[in-house]
Order: C-alpha cells, then sequence, then structure tokens
C-alpha cells in the first residue's frame, strides 16, 4: 500500500495571491507549510497544496 505525498504548493502562486485582510503580498515558509502577512500579523496554512485564505483559518503570529 502506497502513501499519497501531499501536493507541493506552486510558487507562482505567489504573484496573484495577497493577504486577505491588507491587500498586501505574502511571504512563503516552506518549512511551515504557510503564507505570511507580515503587516497582518498573520500565517495562512497551506493544505495539499492550496493556500487557505480565510482569516478565520490563519494563525496570529507573535
Amino acid at each position: 500500500m502506497s502513501e499519497t505525498q501531499p501536493q507541493p504548493f506552486d510558487r507562482r502562486m505567489l504573484e496573484a495571491l495577497v493577504c486577505p485582510r491588507t491587500g498586501l503580498r505574502l511571504d512563503y515558509d516552506a518549512d511551515k507549510q504557510e503564507l505570511i502577512s507580515k503587516r497582518a500579523r498573520l500565517a495562512y496554512p497551506i493544505r495539499n497544496g492550496i493556500p487557505v485564505m480565510l482569516t478565520d483559518e490563519a494563525r496570529l503570529l507573535e
């Protein structure tokens, strides 16, 4: 039985994605699989290669 690997995040998506709260660009954290909004201090998760751009799903950065 083979394990399925999660889909990788396509970095080209960074050109089109912005923070829903600030409208500003995002940084990609490959280790944590998150998109970071420095201004909003939020980290949006990436699940199976798909960014979850909902503020309710974002993690607050300290």
